[in-house]
Parts: C-alpha cells; structure tokens; sequence
C-alpha cells in the first residue's frame, strides 16, 4: 500500500510505503498509521532529511567474498541504487512548500 502525503499547500504525494517508512523513520513518524507534520516540527525535518546521505547504503546480509549471485534476505528500500536522500526530495519539496503556506502534512487520513 501507498503513502499518500497530503497538505493544503500542495497536490497529494504518492510514496511507496517502504520509502515512506524509511524517510518517516528518520523523522521519527509512523507511515503504517495516520500521521501529522506540524508547522513546527517542518524545519528540523527539512534539516533531517536534507542531511542523508547520497548513496545507497550497503546491505550488511550479503557476503562480498561469497560468489554467484546475491538477494538481500530483507528487502530494503536503498538497495536498488536509489539513496533515501533522492527518494525524500519530493516530501522536502512538499514540506517547503507547505511551511511557506503555514499548512500541516499528513498521512494515512
């Protein structure tokens, strides 16, 4: 199931919900339940997550000295070469913006 992010200031923000959920961890905000970005709380999560890093990281389950072909044992959302950072750009705009019109974000409403 999607996360959709909604606020007053912007059009819906679809995310998938491992990403959300990775992105929401950092802030720490649940994706699986019905969520609020408050005003105040906007500036800290914009340092947050403008703060991660812009690689993907390394899944710690596979072995580099093993041979033939790996498959992460827990799928995780940095995996496919995409960094969180890249994947939380469209929630920093969305939460410029919403700051910018004074308006609340949420989710799972």
């Amino acid at each position: 199931m999607p996360v959709i992010f909604k606020s007053k200031a912007t059009g819906d923000l679809w995310m998938v919900s491992a990403h959300a959920q990775a992105l929401l961890d950092g802030l720490n905000k649940r994706g699986d339940a019905a969520g609020i970005l408050r005003v105040e709380e906007m500036a800290a999560a914009l340092a947050t997550l403008k703060a991660l890093p812009d690689e993907p990281a390394r899944d710690p389950d596979l072995d580099p000295d093993d041979e033939g072909v790996h498959e992460p044992r827990h799928p995780d959302p940095e995996q496919d070469g995409v960094s969180l950072r890249k994947r939380a750009w469209p929630l920093i705009r969305m939460i410029e913006q919403s700051l910018a019109a004074n308006e609340p974000i949420v989710w799972g409403v």
